[in-house]
């Protein structure tokens, strides 16, 4: 049986943990840090790029660098959050079916695609510090977060292969 982590999903940045002696203890990022940028771009070359390597290239990539985006998983197209960001990020929104979808590279992906390329990247790091497969994992979502948004984020789990065993509030986490 493979390991459970903990992850927070956050908007900005995200990190990840495993209980051993039965504490939380921070599993590092390849590059080193605890924290992965919750960023996703598509590099001029067509290569996809998570956390900080996205970051790196954001400022001369802007159209084609993704982060924020889980203000816009679970929400309809028409919610005002999303009209809000449509005017504010540099990387276009498009409508898709009822929710929205963001571009990068000739593509579109929906927010739950966007969180999985963040979470596999969690995982894969956290498997190559453990020496052990990660299968499960708890994710953490904000305490307003409603049953859309928690069930998109968890969609966005099992899309990176994981067992989200899980989904609870920030606070709750903290605590």
């Amino acid at each position: 049986m493979g390991k459970i982590i903990g992850i927070d999903l956050g908007t900005t940045n995200s990190a990840v943990a495993v209980m051993e002696a039965g504490k939380a203890k921070m599993i590092p990022t390849a590059e080193g840090g605890n924290l992965v940028p919750s960023i996703v771009a598509v590099s001029k070359k067509n290569e996809r790029l998570v956390g900080q390597l996205a970051k790196r290239q954001a400022v001369t990539n802007p159209e084609n660098t993704v982060y924020s985006v889980k203000r816009l998983i679970g929400r309809k197209f028409e919610d005002e959050e999303v009209q809000r960001d449509i005017k504010l990020m540099p990387y276009k929104i498009v409508k898709a079916g009822e929710g929205a979808k963001v571009t990068m590279g000739d593509k579109d992906y929906s927010p739950q695609e966007v969180s999985s390329m963040i979470l596999a990247k969690i995982k894969a790091d956290a498997e190559s510090y453990l020496g052990a497969k990660v299968d499960g994992a708890v994710i953490t979502v904000p305490a307003y977060f409603n049953d859309s948004q928690r069930q998109a984020t968890k969609d966005a789990g099992v899309i990176a292969g994981l067992d989200v065993k899980r989904i609870i509030n920030e606070p709750t986490a903290a605590a």
